[in-house]
């Protein structure tokens, strides 16, 4: 699929009155997406409503200083209808065309192009076969184009969603067609309960609509008004490939709807919806979290999608049984796919690509390995969509997660579903394959609690244990679990399932319960990767945020040492299966939040401005682990020291993301 690079492009988002926070962050939002168009509803509803012309005045000048603002004039309101009907033509069909007067004459200085039409409340009351509703809607909106096309703006006549051409031709017939300058397709092809529509269809519908405008106004443009779709079911990399389709598709301008996601309480126009898909249409979340198209979109626009899904096509496996690690453009999978893929073996990185950086994660691994690599696009949430990745595995580590107790807080039931029922699809997946893979899983010293039970010491800049043997050791895997929080919970759960599936089934499968693990290729933020966010704001200038005090002690792991540490599991898993293992940098790497914020001033040469928050639910004052299981069966210990570790993890940063050694305090040199 190809695209032109400067092929612009636009979303759709409604704003409602006296809504200025958001409208204004929605708007900034948009712009960083590089968006060129926007389009908003303007309801004659909601104008004429008591703060209506108020909010208008504010919102149409507002959103034009920023960009080119396309106001879509809803028709009619049910209350100015036929009585016989919830919505359809006014009683005086001079209302449309003198409402839309009064918009021109009053925001018109700020647009060119004005939509005449959206669709009506129900469309079901609209018989559009029925010559008596046709020539009303002719009169209506014909009357409301000549007049806007009469005073110097340009109409565009919205098209029912599903197309008709029959309806499009009597446009014509009517002489509707002749004072307009675009018609705008809506259509949402496979968003709906399935989701199993593609997107084959604009070409025969664009089609259609250019071949009738011919011949009743050749100059007139095919645009796209509004199109998307919905993300309810986890899709976010189909919502990219959609828009990208869209965006290639034989029109002049295409608008994606929306900007945002509606919240699940919002009325829809003809009222609550039972279905999800309505809610979902947005290319970030209720909240604002961008999902992957607005990620890829502000960060490398219309290309960047297109370069997204050049990385997306398939290619055919060199060797039949590949490696398969979910979570592969991760941090810790692509070092391990890496790994892998430099001793010549193929590996199936399966993502969806949800987190910032990844996507440039692949794209280091191809351009290293190039067809040995293997993408697969899914989420461990989607049963069907995962399970023929894992038909010719021999090996699969399982990486997909959510991996943020803040987050598991605010979404316990994403948490759950990504965390336990995601390692459950998984499990299930090489099950059924029938070839008994080895499925490694990453757990979380989080199974093991708060640990509030440990009697600690607190030092000026840490805390210790009082019992200097787990001083010494560490907590070993023979300590209870203890599930706190959503995020500990869902990850207990899963380590569980991954042990069981070897007693039940007989799958060899282990477990890893890891620490704090860092590195080059982490893009860590202020929920999960904690040393690589140091490092990030520290080297931007930017503040540190400390929950708790500071002195909280993690035994942090270099992740070359993680990957040795599973790959070691994975070449012994026949005597090892049904077990779990702790894995961490243990009692030598055993560093507090302040002590790691010591050495990173020392590494910028300047100090690290810090801001203090109240502790986090679930946070563990001191955990270390004890990693002598891996170091009595396989023969496993940490090999880098921890300052060692956050040098390297400091210049790669500083070259790879800044491409500026000098924002360290002395050159060094960077590892390759």
């Amino acid at each position: 699929m190809t695209i032109s690079a400067a092929k612009p492009y636009g979303f759709v988002e409604r704003f409602h009155p006296g809504d200025h926070e958001r409208t204004e962050r929605s708007l900034s939002n948009i712009l960083a997406s590089r968006a060129s168009y926007l389009r908003t509803d303007l309801s004659s509803a909601e104008y004429l409503g008591s703060a209506g012309e108020a909010w208008f005045d504010w919102l149409i000048p507002r959103l034009a200083r920023e960009i080119e603002v396309l106001p879509c004039i809803h028709f009619t309101t049910p209350s100015l209808s036929r009585p016989e009907c919830s919505s359809g033509p006014p009683q005086d069909l001079r209302f449309h065309a003198d409402f839309v007067d009064h918009v021109l004459t009053r925001h018109g200085s700020h647009f060119t192009h004005i939509e005449l039409w959206n669709e009506p409340s129900n469309l079901l009351d609209w018989n559009w076969r029925e010559d008596g509703d046709l020539q009303l809607f002719c009169e209506m909106v014909g009357d409301a184009a000549h007049r806007a096309k009469h005073r110097g703006w340009k109409p565009i006549l919205g098209v029912p969603c599903p197309f008709d051409s029959y309806w499009l031709n009597v446009m014509g017939e009517r002489g509707v067609l002749n004072v307009i300058d675009a018609v705008g397709l809506h259509g949402f092809p496979g968003t709906g309960g399935s989701q199993k529509g593609r997107s084959d269809g604009w070409h025969r519908h664009l089609g259609e609509m250019r071949s009738i405008l011919d011949r009743y106004n050749p100059g007139a443009e095919v645009w796209i008004t509004e199109t998307g779709y919905s993300t309810w079911g986890g899709d976010e990399i189909e919502q990219a490939r959609r828009f990208l389709a869209a965006l290639s598709a034989p029109a002049e301008r295409m608008y994606w709807c929306s900007w945002c996601d509606l919240p699940s309480d919002a009325a829809l126009p003809e009222g609550l919806s039972r279905e999800p898909h309505h809610y979902h249409l947005g290319a970030v979340k209720f909240n604002h979290e961008p999902k992957l198209l607005a990620r890829i979109l502000t960060e490398g626009g219309a290309e960047g999608l297109a370069k997204f899904t050049r990385l997306a096509m398939p290619n055919v496996a060199c060797k039949s049984a590949p490696i398969l690690v979910t979570g592969g453009c991760g941090f810790i999978g692509t070092n391990l796919a890496d790994s892998f893929l430099q001793n010549g073996e193929d590996v199936v990185v399966l993502d969806n690509l949800c987190r910032p950086g990844v996507d440039q994660n692949l794209a280091w691994l191809i351009d290293r390995h190039g067809k040995h690599v293997h993408p697969a696009f899914a989420d461990v949430r989607d049963y069907a969509g995962i399970e023929a990745a894992f038909k010719d595995a021999k090996a699969v580590f399982h990486f997909a997660a959510q991996t943020a107790v803040t987050t598991s807080l605010i979404q316990p039931v994403d948490d759950f579903e990504v965390n336990a029922r995601g390692t459950v699809n998984v499990l299930e997946a090489v099950r059924k394959a029938g070839k008994k893979a080895p499925i490694i899983f990453a757990s979380t010293n989080k199974v093991y609690g708060a640990l509030t039970d440990l009697e600690l010491l607190e030092l000026n800049d840490r805390y210790v244990p009082a019992d200097n043997a787990l001083r010494l050791r560490g907590v070993g895997e023979g300590r209870p679990l203890d599930l706190c929080t959503p995020y500990g919970c869902s990850k207990g759960v899963a380590d569980q399932y991954v042990l069981d599936y070897a007693k039940s089934y007989g799958l060899p499968t282990a477990v890893l319960r890891m620490s704090c693990i860092y590195g080059p290729r982490q893009f860590g933020t202020e929920d999960q990767g904690w040393v690589a966010h140091f490092l990030i704001q520290a080297l931007s200038g930017e503040p540190v945020s400390i929950y708790g005090n500071g002195k909280q002690v993690r035994d942090i792991l270099h992740v070359e040492d993680a990957v040795a540490a599973y790959r070691a599991v994975f070449e012994n898993i026949d005597r090892v299966k049904g077990h779990a293992f702790n894995l961490g940098g243990g009692p030598l790497n055993a560093v507090s939040i302040l002590a790691v914020l010591r050495e990173i001033e020392k590494l910028t040469g300047r100090p690290v401005q810090t801001r203090f928050h109240e502790w986090r639910a679930g946070d563990q004052y001191y955990f270390v682990a004890d990693t002598g299981r891996l170091k009595g069966t396989f023969g496993w210990q940490a090999s880098i020291k921890w300052r060692e570790g956050v040098r390297d993890l400091a210049e790669w940063l500083a070259t790879k993301r800044f491409g500026d050694k000098s924002v360290l305090g002395e050159r060094r040199k960077v590892s390759a």
